[in-house]
């Protein structure tokens, strides 16, 4: 902690942010425009600045000194010395802390009142607001990593768990109490037990960079609980660290990723470097823009008072700027090489390759990614749009990006719904989206299929509601999405009638059973296999309650059973395929990789994609023969699925091939069991929408 500072030192200009070295610390911090830039230490997170010091280095833009006698553990924060000019773009602001955009992390004070927006734009404080603003905590890399290697679970073998850390244990009763909602928490036996029996091979956390609630949820006494208002870009959230001192948060997700490694799941960041906490003209300046405000953000040309906003959320990151994109660049290898983490979801992935209303598909960020030895082999995925013009770029990203395919959600949920003319959409979605995918260097891989996500409906409010209920929220029920893609059955919310919760059940097991038949990665939502609702909420981003924590004591057991069973599947080889199906047979051969099947038999015609609601898909990943002929064979591991998406039963033909079936699934019911069919059995009676898988077990 502090100690004597006779005099700064010029120190080096790299690496940015504070380094513990022999003898003390060394800060960089980058500004264009600030004459000066102090820096204040602290002794605890309530205090005011024990010593004040100027960084006496200057090289080009960046601002350093050495701070000699400084050791691992030191608060400290930022003053930047400028001019003050909203209608300039300038905010300097030498009364106000500031984060230091490379902090590794952040501490909290204790009882600080709010730091909120002031106005219609930014004004310069009357006194320091040191003591209430959040501290910045320098450390060392002490960590044992031991023998802990990347898991490296290739694409086709990868199924994605997306949840929050407090949310998946606050509740869990078999986590010890005090690690509940922490990263420690997530790290326990029996979490990993759980994603380990449904076959997880990676977990996708809601952002965990620095958290700050944006003045608008602090004022209802909400917070963003999903995470997505980044203050520190280097920094995991001292929120789900169960050690509350300063910096144990980045010890506890270290021991985090090294537990999950070693039961061979990765770690996937969801993170968000389209935009920042500091919201638009009058959001609280906590960091970037009291630093370099024309550096980091997008503003109007025409009125650099405002900051364009392509995220919804006020502002967008200035990318195209160097030393924005370096910042982002070394938070990600940052995460890669000191915190071990697998890969990267990127939110409003567009607004990242942003020249005004114009997305690059070659921009400097890409290109930066492509070739960066650190981040090129670590998993990307990209959420394909934002919000602003020509924002929707779904195959629209270079290999070796994957993306989230929201054309499989609405496809797969408008079928099963009940509307017409979407059995050539889902098609499309069972087969691996080709119509998006198919170009030089993807494949099937390309796309994450999911049905629910963190944003939305959970899987059982899906089938129990159609319209939201987000009242808690406090914003008149105005917040969500009023389209989605929703279908209840009988009464709507909860229901005690046993048919009604039956044929619900069968709705869940045939989202669950499609995501896991389907060509892709796919990626489920916590809590779905457990029958978790929301109560209708369907954007429960301010919700740190248990409207979004997982309520494991009242999980569904024959659904959790059922999840298990169908996405056992999934190791499967001709579902794990890396290349489309051509459903053609190869030159000079008979063998075929994929057949589309009427009920009535034989294979669909032109008109049924339009009219049908019912399909058989055969797959055999090239090995199915003559499938639909007398006597015909099937070649290695075929399955065949059948979907029935109308209201009523179905007496579906089977083809007339020398093998005999198994049923792996019928999500009429909830059995996990195989069953062989009765040889000699032609048609298979398929109950209201429903689907079932059926596997060839060998020669009759």
């Amino acid at each position: 902690m502090s100690g004597p500072v006779l005099r700064a030192l010029p120190g080096a200009d790299q690496p940015l942010g504070a380094h513990c070295e022999a003898g003390g610390i060394n800060v960089a911090v980058y500004s264009s425009t600030a004459s000066r830039i102090d820096v204040c230490l602290f002794t605890g997170v309530d205090a005011a600045p024990s010593a004040t010091i100027a960084l006496p280095g200057r090289s080009g833009h960046v601002h350093h000194g050495f701070l000699p006698g400084l050791v691992a553990g030191q608060l400290y924060g930022l003053k930047a010395h400028g001019t003050f000019a909203p209608e300039a773009g300038l905010l300097h602001d030498p009364q106000r802390l500031l984060v230091d955009p490379y902090a590794r992390a952040i501490a909290w004070p204790s009882e600080a009142p709010p730091v909120l927006a002031g106005g219609p734009e930014p004004t310069l404080l009357e006194r320091c607001n040191a003591a209430m603003a959040p501290k910045c905590v320098a450390l060392a890399d002490d960590f044992d990593w031991g023998d802990d290697r990347p898991p490296r679970r290739p694409w086709s073998e990868t199924l994605i768990y997306e949840l929050h850390v407090k949310g998946m244990t606050q509740l869990h009763p078999g986590v010890p109490p005090r690690l509940r909602g922490s990263y420690m928490g997530l790290a326990t036996t029996p979490v990993i037990e759980h994603l380990r029996s449904l076959g997880v091979t990676a977990v996708e956390l809601l952002p965990v960079h620095e958290i700050f609630d944006e003045p608008h949820l602090q004022q209802r006494g909400r917070v963003n609980y999903w995470g997505y208002s980044t203050l520190g870009f280097f920094a995991p959230s001292a929120r789900y660290a169960h050690d509350r001192r300063p910096g144990a948060a980045v010890h506890e997700f270290k021991a985090m990723v090294k537990a999950l490694h070693a039961a061979g799941i990765e770690v996937l960041l969801d993170v968000v470097y389209n935009h920042s906490c500091e919201g638009g003209a009058n959001g609280p300046m906590l960091s970037l823009r009291g630093l370099d405000n024309r550096s980091y953000y997008l503003l109007d040309p025409d009125d650099p008072r405002r900051t364009i906003d392509f995220t919804g959320c006020g502002n967008t990151l200035n990318l195209r700027h160097p030393q924005t994109l370096q910042l982002v660049l070394d938070s990600l290898r940052y995460w890669v090489t000191e915190m071990h983490v697998d890969g990267f979801r990127f939110d409003l992935a567009p607004a990242l390759s942003r020249r005004g209303a114009e997305v690059e598909r070659a921009s400097a960020f890409l290109a930066a990614l492509h070739q960066d030895p650190v981040l090129r082999g670590v998993k990307l995925i990209a959420e394909p749009w934002d919000t602003g013009p020509g924002g929707y770029q779904l195959g629209g990203f270079p290999p070796p990006w994957r993306e989230w395919n929201d054309r499989y959600r609405d496809g797969v949920r408008r079928f099963w719904r009940g509307d017409p003319g979407q059995l050539g959409e889902l098609a499309y979605r069972l087969s691996g989206s080709s119509d998006l995918f198919q170009r030089p260097g993807r494949g099937p891989h390309t796309s994450i299929n999911y049905v629910t996500c963190h944003d939305g409906f959970t899987l059982r409010d899906l089938v129990s509601y159609t319209r939201k209920r987000n009242e808690a929220n406090g914003e008149g029920n105005r917040d969500g999405r009023d389209d989605e893609l929703a279908a209840h059955w009988g009464v709507e919310g909860p229901s005690d009638d046993p048919d009604i919760a039956a044929t619900r059940a069968r709705m869940v097991r045939n989202f669950a059973a499609t995501l896991a038949v389907s060509l892709g990665v796919p990626m489920l939502c916590a809590g779905d296999e457990l029958g978790r609702s929301q109560g209708g909420n369907n954007n429960a981003y301010c919700q740190d309650n248990r409207v979004s924590w997982i309520d494991w004591a009242a999980a569904d057991a024959e659904t959790l059973a059922f999840f298990r069973h169908a996405l056992r599947l999934r190791q499967a080889a001709v579902l794990r395929r890396g290349h489309f199906f051509t459903g053609a047979g190869l030159p000079g051969s008979r063998l075929r990789d994929l057949c589309w099947l009427r009920p009535e038999g034989g294979e669909l015609r032109p008109e049924d994609w339009s009219t049908g609601k019912a399909l058989g898909m055969l797959l055999g990943g090239d090995a199915i023969g003559d499938a639909i002929g007398p006597g015909a064979t099937l070649h290695g591991e075929s399955f065949l699925v059948l979907i029935n998406g109308s209201a009523k039963p179905l007496h579906f033909a089977l083809p007339p091939v020398a093998s005999a079936w198994a049923r792996l699934i019928d999500t009429r019911v909830a059995e996990t069991v195989a069953l062989p069919l009765n040889a000699g059995q032609t048609h298979y009676e398929m109950a209201p929408r429903s689907l079932v898988v059926l596997w060839i077990t060998a020669a009759t």
